[in-house]
């Protein structure tokens, strides 16, 4: 279609809507969107606002509209448990036809179809786009305050626009902008009390984060509630070509039944999941309850400590320090006897109350996401398709591709027992180093000293060229595209595609014969020699364990790098959340705490940009960068001391193997510890094939053993 006949049926098309609207009729938000983009290049910054708010306003609307008219329908025609094929359609048209009335009576008559947008503009809205453009319409305008509210709220879900985070100083810094103007217009409910929890908590005021933990909890099950209405709508089906669709009536009722239930089943990631995060905060909601136990117990609440402490036990059956505090509290409350089976008693009551359920239980919760991974694994081996459970409560933090990413931006919290309890539990890293390298060729480049720090180091020639073209050519063969971020291509920005591998996953396809067994073999013990290059030189007491290992590389789009302004990764500390405006680093969640040390080993240098930079906590100052190349490895402790990022990669491609270890064993990488199993079967089985000589150029000093 000619491009100068859409804008002008696009025209049209408002003109006409806008003639023709009635107080009960809503415009659709992409065509106003639309307006206000061409207005935003006319340079018509008041309709740019008129239009873009009326977009948001317009997106907000459809969306709780969906959620109010499924539930209502599904509360007005529920399935009465019986299994005739003839009731159970009548229920399913009987919803049908109160979906398209309920939406009709909200939106308009004859505004379903209008209101279908493309997967594009959803996109754009969900990534926070349209706060973009406002943001610039109201600087135009001269309304810093509502451009402060805009741009922070596209940062928040955007942490790595670099401009963005620079207007956000700058306005700062102007006459009439206030701290209050700088609000989220965009936040997530729960998400926002817990976080509130956390700091009333933190500063000791347990009363006013008991209020807010219980108001965090109702806001996290309404917000269930809403996320799984929205899955009711249409589902993408990878592989099949559904306007040809041939299956039996029960394969297509399967298929998009599991689709649903899988997106219902993955609430649980979404609602744990912060704007601008991949991955979500493991634990999230077990952390209410835990926050909860305490806060009641310093209050002398004890009743409700012990049910909030059997509720956590719940998602964590026999956990050491829960345990020993519900034994705690009932000696307290002059219980005798063994304590009674966890699913036996309610739980942690919650005051409030919802609008769709009645005090929501974690055990009713909890019984359900375990119904539903029962029928999703049914549901995977009829389609054919693989499923994984990601760990969205693990005590352990066990490594999940899909919830454990290597940002160090999101991750598990600590647990504490009350007898250790305190608002800081985060040890110091010991400032020791120079300790023996353990091979001969490695060669110390720059100390601590040098690379302007504490706890850096950066070698050369710890993998030889060979081996780093073995590794390069195992990435390119087992590496996908965004893995460890739910698959996103540029998970890090979008001038960027990025791929990854774990060593599990490359022992797996060495075993079946997929990729050379040897080259498998490699990755595993480049990063053993990793680890035991780390450990000895920073003279650490006790053993290094894997955290995570990951096989990553990222290549510059073409035609996307003129004029970048942002970063291949940002700059992010490994193991706490960055404050640059506080000059802080949180060790809170969502930051992976567990985290002690990093590394990353280089495999090749040949492509432009990709430097490795350490900066001063404002993120912005950098103090030292290193230009990767094969071979060459920087390694460093995981804390706020060491901020750091990757600048953008503009042409080529850069790999690496990224490496994060851990002091404490309860924390190794679960992939790892079955890595190992894999390895052990393969020494014992002698298979016959070639194996790589992993320390070919290398020699290992006996005495610098430690």
């Amino acid at each position: 279609m000619d491009v100068n006949f859409s804008q002008w049926l696009a025209t049209v098309l408002a003109v006409l809507l806008s003639c023709c609207r009635s107080a009960d009729v809503l415009q659709p938000y992409d065509l106003l969107y639309d307006n206000a983009v061409q207005s935003f290049y006319n340079n018509d910054y008041e309709s740019v606002v008129r239009y873009m708010e009326g977009a948001l306003s317009s997106y907000a609307e459809v969306r709780q509209t969906k959620v109010r008219c499924r539930l209502r329908c599904q509360d007005q025609h529920p399935f009465d448990g019986t299994v005739s094929d003839l009731q159970f359609f009548d229920v399913v048209l009987q919803r049908s036809a109160c979906m398209g009335a309920c939406i009709e009576d909200t939106l308009g008559v004859g505004t379903q179809s209008v209101h279908r947008v493309s997967e594009d503009v959803i996109q754009d809205f969900q990534r926070r786009i349209p706060y973009n453009f406002l943001q610039q319409a109201y600087q135009k305008l001269k309304q810093p305050d509502k451009a402060a509210a805009a741009a922070h709220t596209y940062f928040q879900a955007n942490p790595e626009h670099v401009e963005m985070g620079q207007n956000l100083e700058q306005y700062k810094d102007l006459q009439g902008v206030q701290e209050d103007h700088f609000v989220d217009r965009e936040a997530r409910p729960h998400q926002r009390s817990f976080t509130a929890g956390v700091r009333l908590y933190d500063r000791g005021d347990y009363e006013g984060a008991i209020v807010m933990f219980e108001e965090a909890l109702v806001d996290y099950y309404r917000a269930d509630v809403e996320c799984r209405a929205l899955c009711q709508g249409p589902q993408q089906f990878q592989g099949h070509d559904h306007l040809l669709y041939r299956y039996s009536l029960q394969e297509l009722i399967s298929d998009h039944f599991t689709q649903v239930l899988h997106c219902e089943h993955e609430c649980v990631r979404d609602l744990a999941t912060r704007p601008g995060r991949l991955s979500p905060m493991e634990n999230f909601l077990p952390l209410h309850y835990d926050y909860l136990q305490f806060a009641y117990f310093q209050v002398g609440l004890i009743k409700e400590a012990l049910q909030c402490a059997l509720s956590y036990l719940l998602f964590h059956e026999g956990e050491e320090f829960m345990t020993d505090n519900v034994d705690y509290y009932r000696e307290v409350l002059g219980h005798q006897g063994r304590p009674r089976e966890v699913r036996d008693m309610d739980g942690c009551q919650i005051k409030l109350y919802l609008s769709h359920s009645t005090k929501p239980k974690a055990a009713w919760y909890l019984r359900r996401h375990k119904q539903e991974l029962k029928l999703l694994l049914i549901g995977s081996d009829t389609m054919g398709v693989e499923f994984f459970e990601g760990q969205y409560w693990s005590s352990t933090g066990g490594r999940e591709n899909s919830n454990r990413i290597p940002s160090g931006t999101d991750g598990w919290m600590e647990y504490v027992p009350i007898s250790e309890k305190k608002n800081n539990t985060t040890a110091s890293v010991q400032n020791r180093e120079g300790g023996p390298l353990l091979y001969d060729r490695i060669q110390l480049v720059q100390n601590s000293a040098a690379l302007n720090g504490t706890q850096r180091v950066l070698l050369d020639h710890v993998i030889s060229d060979q081996e780093c073209s073995d590794l390069k050519v195992l990435a390119h063969s087992i590496t996908l595209a965004g893995d460890g971020y739910r698959g996103k291509m540029s998970p890090h920005t979008p001038n960027e595609k990025f791929e990854g591998a774990t060593v599990l996953k490359a022992l797996q396809f060495g075993y079946e014969g997929r990729v050379p067994l040897g080259s498998a073999r490699l990755f595993y013990e480049v990063s053993e020699r990793a680890r035991r290059i780390v450990e000895s030189y920073f003279l650490l007491n006790s053993t290094l364990h894997f955290s995570y290992t990951h096989l990553v590389c990222r290549t510059a789009i073409t035609g996307q790098q003129d004029h970048r302004n942002d970063l291949s990764h940002p700059i992010h500390a490994d193991n706490c959340l960055l404050d640059p405006e506080a000059n802080e680093c949180w060790k809170e969640p969502p930051a992976y705490t567990y985290r002690d040390y990093s590394a990353l080993l280089y495999l090749n240098g040949d492509f432009e940009g990709g430097e490795f930079i350490f900066t001063e906590m404002d993120a912005k100052t950098v103090t030292a960068s290193v230009k990767p190349k094969c071979g060459r490895m920087v390694g460093f402790s995981s804390g706020g001391e060491n901020p750091h990022g990757v600048r953008a990669v503009t042409t080529g491609q850069r790999c690496a193997v990224a490496l994060w270890f851990t002091l404490d064993p309860l924390y190794r990488e679960l992939e790892r510890l079955q890595a190992d199993e894999v390895m052990e079967a393969l020494d014992r089985q002698s298979l016959q094939q070639p194996q790589h000589n992993w320390d070919q150029g290398f020699t290992i000093n006996p005495k610098d053993e430690l």
